[in-house]
């Protein structure tokens, strides 16, 4: 396929991509759905009426919900037009006064949340991480909690406190304690830490209270995914998570990327699910490949320093599939929206470069880690920003773009 628009060699974002986002720009402050191709964004505002009459309204709307909403179907249809009005020659191609309006430069685009979500899911997906997060706590021996090869482990967590990518990250404050067996004390966050994730759109028609998704069904839910950064206080969720779990150590913030990359996209680069034993109960069993091999970088730019890579992942990584996280999500009947988010947990390889968390890299901070020239950390500090990047590599590129933020100082009481 060739398409009208340069793209750059090595673009996250060739004609066999195209994810959506929701952007505005200086002279038009209205958000609008776009699809990024190349260093170009397509309104696809500006072209609705070349799209069947049935998602014109979905493609003219300021959020992602209304096209997520109608489905897997309307989604296949949308990615065809908009492919073929890409190609070279096209009517769009040969309309030099539509392409000036249709087509924006991505540096002239500020880009938004894409989606309106109303429901937030974090899993814990990853084996190698919670082998590691185990080992430190509890041991080798005791390194997995009987639960985790049974079920998709999983908490609701804070939608409001999702940002888009580029956001600041105020440091938290919040109780911890220093010294095991003592009273706890009240300030910032000492061990502030990122979380190297994924996380993908729920799509269709909202589900009714009581229904459930089948990992049969599962697939047509996924509208999309996006890089993810679960930024996480260590010491605060440490000394608050017993017994209910992560509260505002975890809600604090959450950070993914601008462009939502469409399931099609990504299954050419489909590779075996990750191998599961003991077998899962039949609710969780599915055949179908729901894989990716994603390649995953965390870097961190001090804020006088350059930016240098911490972490080398993938999302192959993971135990269990999104298909399986859907059903478990909804096997209690638990109703789903288009727009809701369900997220991987941090994704962690083998070795030590893959790990996706400095709590892993620095070993609970045992480590040092290099962050350029003079430079180390065992946690974040201020200043210090945060980018993860994603793509799939074959004969193309499919790519996230960015998911950024930089750690910005606590906020202190005023007396």
């Amino acid at each position: 396929m060739s398409t009208f628009v340069q793209v750059p060699a090595g673009s996250d974002f060739p004609i066999q991509n195209l994810p959506y986002g929701i952007f505005s720009t200086s002279c038009n402050a209205n958000r609008r759905v776009g699809v990024a191709i190349g260093e170009q964004i397509l309104d696809l505002s500006a072209v609705a009426n070349f799209y069947p009459e049935y998602v014109q309204n979905a493609l003219r709307a300021n959020v992602l919900n209304p096209l997520m909403e109608l489905g897997y179907d309307a989604w296949n249809d949308v990615r065809t037009v908009t492919r073929d009005l890409l190609l070279a020659g096209s009517s769009l191609d040969k309309n030099e006064e539509l392409k000036k309006t249709a087509l924006v430069n991505q540096s002239d685009a500020t880009m938004h949340l894409p989606a309106n979500i109303g429901d937030y899911t974090d899993f814990y997906s990853s084996i190698h991480h919670a082998t590691n997060v185990g080992i430190m706590f509890r041991g080798k021996d005791n390194a997995l909690m009987p639960n985790w090869k049974y079920l998709p482990v999983g908490y609701h967590g804070r939608a409001s406190s999702v940002v888009v990518s580029g956001t600041p990250m105020t440091r938290p404050l919040g109780q911890t304690q220093p010294v095991d067996g003592e009273a706890p004390v009240f300030g910032p966050c000492r061990l502030f830490d990122f979380e190297l994730e994924m996380a993908f759109f729920i799509g269709g028609p909202p589900t009714k209270l009581g229904e459930r998704v089948t990992t049969k069904d599962a697939a047509k839910r996924v509208f999309g995914f996006v890089l993810m950064n679960d930024w996480s206080a260590r010491d605060v969720q440490k000394w608050e998570y017993v017994p209910l779990g992560p509260f505002t150590a975890k809600n604090l913030g959450t950070s993914i990327s601008a462009w939502v990359v469409p399931v099609a996209a990504l299954q050419p680069f489909a590779v075996p699910n990750f191998p599961q034993d003991p077998k899962p109960f039949p609710y969780l069993q599915h055949d179908e490949v729901f894989n990716f091999n994603i390649e995953l970088f965390v870097d961190i730019k001090p804020e006088n320093g350059q930016q240098v890579t911490v972490s080398h992942s993938n999302y192959r990584h993971l135990y269990w599939t999104a298909l399986q996280q859907i059903a478990h999500h909804s096997v209690t009947g638990c109703n789903l929206n288009p727009g809701d988010l369900l997220a991987s947990g941090t994704i962690s390889g083998e070795t030590e470069d893959s790990y996706g968390s400095m709590l892993e890299i620095s070993w609970k901070g045992t480590r040092s880690v290099s962050v350029g020239e003079n430079q180390t950390r065992k946690f974040l500090q201020d200043g210090d920003e945060v980018v993860i990047r994603g793509f799939c590599n074959g004969d193309y590129r499919i790519g996230f773009g960015e998911c950024r933020g930089k750690v910005l100082p606590a906020v202190p009481f005023e007396n």
